[in-house]
């Protein structure tokens, strides 16, 4: 749940994935939803991570909260299935590749390069949605569980957002 003084908290949700390749599209499907109802809101941004991953870091400032999306492959669980776990428990897998691909940027990439751009305002608040996926063949369609799990997150999210816009 989303703490701090929710006067000056700022919420970045961003959702990670390419739209050509089925499953992958997943965050961006997550965001897609929630822009819905958010899409106005002066306290809780939304990035679609989808082609445009690098250009977003740098409008990550000022804000306290983040919330991931993203597909995940080769966890041998079913499509579908999701997992949601604080960034700090995953720092490990967080990856400094200088030769990352600006246009083909995954989560844990764009924690690495935020990190490194905001410094001292880098939020501790940082939550990851993962799914799992094997599907990413060249197609604009969401499999029936992964879109499932999706509408899943986005309800989880939307529970948090809604709390949080009430207190303020």
């Amino acid at each position: 749940m989303i703490s701090s003084n929710k006067e000056n908290t700022r919420i970045a949700i961003m959702g990670f994935g390419n739209p050509c390749r089925s499953d992958d599209a997943i965050g961006c499907y997550v965001i897609e939803q929630l822009r819905k109802e958010f899409k106005d809101s002066e306290n809780i941004s939304l990035f679609d991570m989808g082609t445009s991953a690098f250009e977003v870091l740098f409008q990550l400032e000022g804000h306290q909260v983040i919330r991931i999306v993203d597909a995940v492959i080769n966890t041998n669980e079913a499509p579908g299935t999701l997992y949601k776990v604080p960034a700090n428990e995953i720092h490990g897998a967080i990856q400094d590749d200088p030769m990352v691909f600006l246009h083909s940027m995954k989560w844990d990439q764009a924690l690495s390069y935020a990190k490194k751009i905001l410094r001292e305002n880098f939020p501790d608040d940082i939550q990851v949605y993962l799914i799992a996926v094997d599907n990413l063949q060249f197609e604009v369609e969401l499999s029936e569980a992964v879109q499932a799990a999706g509408d899943k997150v986005v309800e989880l999210i939307k529970e948090e957002l809604n709390v949080f816009e009430k207190s303020i």
